[in-house]
């Protein structure tokens, strides 16, 4: 007999957790993509970015496809690199990867 008023009665209810509870997890997760990823990208672009903007004629570079050469043209958009004695490329200036210390 008690056993049928004890299943009857039921338990509490674990009740709705509120709005912002619920999305916590998610916020969280955003917040460590933010500090693991996007963060250190936009930090290197931005370092890339003073690398172009410091350019000068003489800079020993290589590009993002591995071609070495000195600096001996530069406009907004294009690099004239000679990349041998007496042979000049044109490169885009956002294809110079970094600046190479010493002579290349």
């Amino acid at each position: 007999m008690f056993s049928s008023v004890a299943y009857a009665m039921g338990g509490t209810g674990g009740g709705s957790q509120g709005g912002l509870a619920a999305f916590l997890p998610l916020i969280l997760m955003f917040v460590v993509f933010y500090f693991l990823l996007i963060w250190p990208q936009q930090k290197k672009a931005k370092a890339h970015r003073q690398v172009l903007a410091n350019l000068q004629k003489g800079d020993n570079v290589v590009t993002s496809s591995g071609i070495y050469g000195t600096i001996t043209g530069l406009t907004d958009t294009v690099v004239t690199l000679e990349i041998a004695e007496k042979v000049r490329i044109k490169v885009a200036r956002n294809a110079v990867a970094g600046v190479v210390k010493g002579q290349v």
